[in-house]
């Protein structure tokens, strides 16, 4: 069987009823998936914000983006982006600020309010993640992101399509 042939074959555990059939590794990356979607339901619903809110908070929280790549980013229409904005900014987690370079173009920075909503419910999950992180010596650290960088990129496969 060719690797093309072989990437194309369902794995055995695909039947129905064999989803315990999984190998341990994928039943754990399987299990952190279903957790991480409920963490983003229950902070959404504590913080008072829709899950789109709060995924658009955490995209701010790592880099500024206009509107337009707000709507592209949770696959919504650029008028439901801005009112997802809109809701943001008047909740004050969000300001509206010109482009440095094009003026014409507005970027979307996440105030200390907006960080401190998602920080004040997530630090807990972010001290436990540390903690476990740091009990891995650096050579199970470069297996783990291997792992984890190619189930990224499986995932991505399907979000390609």
């Amino acid at each position: 069987m060719t690797d093309e042939q072989h990437a194309a074959a369902p794995p055995s555990w695909v039947e129905r009823g064999n989803d315990r059939a999984q190998p341990p590794t994928l039943l754990a990356l399987r299990d952190l998936v279903t957790a991480g979607s409920r963490v983003n339901h229950v902070v959404s619903r504590r913080a008072g914000l829709s899950e789109t809110e709060l995924v658009t908070l955490e995209h701010l929280s790592r880099e500024q983006i206009g509107p337009a790549e707000v709507a592209r980013r949770l696959e919504v229409s650029t008028a439901a982006a801005t009112g997802i904005v809109d809701r943001l900014v008047a909740r004050g987690h969000v300001e509206r600020r010109p482009h440095e370079l094009d003026r014409r173009r507005t970027d979307l920075h996440i105030t200390d309010s907006g960080r401190a909503e998602i920080i004040g419910h997530l630090m807990p999950m972010f001290a436990a993640l540390d903690r476990h992180d740091a009990s891995f010596s650096e050579e199970e650290k470069a297996v783990v992101q291997r792992y984890l960088r190619g189930a990224t990129e499986a995932f991505e496969r399907v979000l390609d399509d």
